[in-house]
C-alpha cells in the first residue's frame, strides 16, 4: 500500500473525532498564541530597563503581572491539548485494533493457515502500538509547530520585513532535507516491521515448543535461526535510526544559519535606529521558535513513516477477503437426524494441485463412520469440509438434504460435536472451559459432563475444584487430562452429530477404555466421524472408510474389510503383528 493511501485511511480514522480534533486545533492556537506573545512583552521589558536611570519598575511591574497570567494561560491549555491529544490517540488505536480483530474473525481458515501467527499478533499489538506513537507525535507537535510557524512570521512581520525575509529564504532547506530523509526513511520502516513481524512469529514458536527443543537438542539450530532473523531486524532498524537522525542535525543546522542571519542583519539594524535592543531581543527569540518547530515537525515526519508502515500492514490484515458470508437465503438447520451426502467431491489447498477427487459417501442417522488411513491421506481434509472451514471445488456436501452452502455456518457447525487430537483450553475456571460452548449451563449440568467424560474425578482433585483457574495451555495439567476437559465440553453440548478426530489420542489405556464406553453412550442415535489412526478403537463403526491420496480406496466394516486382505487389512496387521 503506498504512503498517501495509508495517510487517507489514517485520516478516516480521525474523522469520527472531529469535534475534538477541533478543539485540539483550538488549544495549539491558544498555546501557540500565548507563547509567541510572550517575547513582546519581554522585548518591551528589556526596553524599560536600558540606560543608567531609565527603570520603569511600575511598568515592569505591570509586565511581570501579564507574563505570569501568560504562563499560566499556556500551561493550562498545553495540559488539556495533552490529555485530550492521549485520549483521541488511543480511541484511535482501540478503534482500528477493533476492526484488525474482528476481520480476523472473519477471514477463511485458509488464510490462518498460510499465515505465521507471531506476525498476525505482532500487527494487531505492536503495530497498533507504533501508530498510536505517531499519531500522538502528530497531533501534539504537528499542529502546535505548524501554528508557531505561522504565528511567528506574522509576529516577525509586525517588527520588520526585512529580517523575516532573511528568515523566509533560508527556511526552505529545512523542508529540502526533511522531505530526502523521509523517503529513505518510510521504506527502511517498513522493512523493519515486517522483520519485527517475523521475528514475533519466531520467539512465539521456538519459545511455545521449548520442550520439543530441547529433547531434540535443536539448541544450537534455534539460536541460529533466531541471530539470522534478529541480525535481519538490526539491519532494518539501524538504517532507519540513522535516517531519521540525520534529519535533526541537518534542519538544527539551517536553523543556525537562521539564527546567525537574524542576529548580524538585527544588529547593525539596531545600531542604525530601525529597532530597539528589546525589538532586537524579540526578533531573536521568534527566529528561535520559529526554527523550532521545523526539528520537532522533522521529527514528527520521521516518526510518522514509521506509524504510516505500522498502519500499512494492519490495513493489509484489514482489507484482506473475508470468508464468504452466509447468502440472505441461507437456511437454518433445525431438527438434525443426521443424514449427510457427498456427491462428486474435490478439493485441493492449491488449485494446479489436486488432492481430493469425485468423493461419494451417503450417511444415514446413527452411522459410525470410521476414517482411516496413513498420514497425508486427507482424513482431517475430510472434516474441515464437513465442518465448512473450507468450501469444497467442485460438488456437493449435503446435510439432510440441503447443500451446506445454503446453510448458515453457525447452525451447521452447531449441529456438530468436535473433538480435536489438539487441545484447547482458555484462561479461565475449569467450569468455564467445561462450559465454553454453552455458558448458561448449571454446575450440575457440567459436573453431569465431566463424570461422564471421566474428568470429574482428577477435578475434585484440583485446589478449587471446579472453580480452578487454568491458564491458556492448560498449566499443570498433563495432556490426558487437558483431552478429558475437551471431552466434557462436547459432552455437555449433546450435539446431533459427532466429530473425533483422534480424540482419545493422549489418554492412557485404561482411561481410554473408559471414555470410549462413555463415547459409545453418547454415539447412540447420533450420526458420528471417527478419525482415527489406532485401529482397535473403531472396531465397532458401522463403516470405515479407508482413504489414500485424497480418494476412498475401500469401504465396509471392520470383518468386511479384513475379508478383502487389501489395504485396511494390511494396515491392521502391521499394528497387531505382535499381538
Amino acid at each position: 500500500m503506498k504512503q498517501s493511501e495509508t495517510a487517507k485511511r489514517v485520516l478516516k480514522l480521525v474523522r469520527p473525532y472531529s469535534i475534538q480534533v477541533i478543539v485540539m486545533l483550538l488549544l495549539s492556537i491558544i498555546t501557540v498564541a500565548s507563547t509567541l506573545y510572550a517575547p513582546v512583552i519581554i522585548g518591551k521589558g528589556i526596553d524599560y530597563m536600558i540606560g543608567q536611570g531609565n527603570v520603569f519598575f511600575k511598568e515592569l511591574g505591570s509586565l511581570l503581572l501579564v507574563l505570569v497570567s501568560i504562563i499560566a494561560i499556556t500551561a493550562l491549555a498545553q495540559w488539556i491539548l495533552n490529555l485530550l491529544t492521549t485520549q483521541v490517540t488511543f480511541q484511535i488505536v482501540r478503534d482500528i485494533r477493533i476492526e484488525a480483530f474482528s476481520r480476523l474473525e472473519e477471514l477463511p481458515l485458509a488464510y490462518l493457515d498460510s499465515h505465521q501467527s507471531g506476525d498476525i499478533v505482532s500487527r494487531i499489538a505492536t503495530d497498533a502500538d507504533q501508530l498510536s506513537e505517531g499519531l500522538f507525535m502528530g497531533f501534539t507537535q504537528l499542529f502546535t509547530g505548524i501554528m508557531t510557524i505561522l504565528g511567528t512570521l506574522g509576529f516577525m512581520l509586525s517588527i520588520d520585513w526585512k529580517i523575516t525575509l532573511i528568515v523566509v529564504l533560508i527556511t526552505p532547506l529545512s523542508f529540502f532535507v526533511a522531505g530526502f530523509v523521509a523517503k529513505k526513511t518510510f521504506t527502511m520502516f517498513r522493512f523493519q516491521s515486517e522483520a519485527r513481524g517475523e521475528l514475533t512469529s519466531l520467539v512465539e514458536e521456538l519459545v511455545g515448543n521449548q520442550r520439543i527443543v530441547q529433547a531434540f537438542s535443536y539448541e544450537e539450530s534455534a539460536q541460529e535461526r533466531f541471530t539470522v532473523v534478529n541480525e535481519k531486524l538490526k539491519v532494518y532498524s539501524t538504517k532507519a535510526v540513522f535516517f531519521s537522525a540525520v534529519t535533526n542535525p541537518a534542519t538544527r543546522f539551517v536553523n543556525g544559519l537562521v539564527y546567525t542571519g537574524v542576529g548580524i542583519f538585527g544588529a547593525f539594524s539596531a545600531i542604525s535606529g530601525r529597532i530597539t535592543v528589546g525589538q532586537l531581543s524579540c526578533f531573536l527569540n521568534y527566529a528561535n521558535q520559529y526554527t523550532r518547530p521545523f526539528n520537532e515537525i522533522s521529527g514528527v515526519v520521521t516518526e510518522l513513516q514509521n506509524a504510516f508502515a505500522s498502519a500499512g500492514r494492519i490495513f493489509a490484515l484489514i482489507d484482506e477477503q473475508p470468508e464468504q458470508p452466509d447468502g440472505a437465503n441461507a437456511a437454518i438447520l433445525t431438527q438434525v437426524q443426521g443424514l449427510v451426502d457427498l456427491k462428486e467431491v474435490s478439493f485441493s489447498y492449491q488449485p494446479d494441485v489436486p488432492f481430493i477427487q469425485n468423493l461419494n459417501l451417503s450417511v444415514n442417522p446413527g452411522n459410525r463412520i470410521a476414517v482411516v488411513g496413513p498420514t497425508g491421506c486427507g482424513k482431517t481434509t475430510l472434516i474441515n469440509l464437513l465442518m465448512r472451514f473450507y468450501d469444497v471445488t467442485s460438488g456437493e456436501i449435503a446435510v439432510e438434504g440441503i447443500n451446506i452452502r445454503n446453510l448458515t455456518r453457525n447452525s451447521l457447525r452447531t449441529g456438530f460435536g468436535m473433538v480435536l487430537q489438539e487441545t484447547w483450553l482458555k484462561t479461565g475456571t475449569i467450569h468455564d472451559n467445561i462450559a465454553y460452548g454453552k455458558p448458561e449451563a448449571s454446575r450440575d449440568e457440567v459436573i453431569h459432563a465431566a463424570m461422564k467424560s471421566q474428568a470429574h474425578s482428577f477435578i475434585r482433585r484440583m485446589p478449587q475444584g471446579y472453580d480452578t483457574v487454568i491458564t491458556e495451555d492448560g498449566g499443570n495439567l498433563s495432556q490426558g487430562q487437558k483431552q478429558l476437559l475437551c471431552i466434557a465440553r462436547v459432552m455437555l453440548m449433546e450435539p446431533a452429530m459427532l466429530i473425533l478426530d483422534e480424540a482419545t489420542s493422549s489418554i492412557d489405556t485404561m482411561t481410554e477404555a473408559r471414555v470410549t464406553k462413555a463415547f459409545e453412550t453418547l454415539m447412540q442415535g447420533r450420526t458420528s466421524f471417527i478419525v482415527a489412526h489406532r485401529l482397535s478403537t473403531i472396531k465397532s463403526a458401522d463403516i470405515i472408510l479407508v482413504m489414500k491420496d485424497g480418494t476412498i480406496i475401500e469401504s465396509g466394516n471392520h470383518a468386511e474389510l479384513l475379508k478383502k486382505r487389501g489395504f485396511y487389512a494390511e494396515l491392521y496387521q502391521s499394528q497387531f503383528t505382535n499381538t
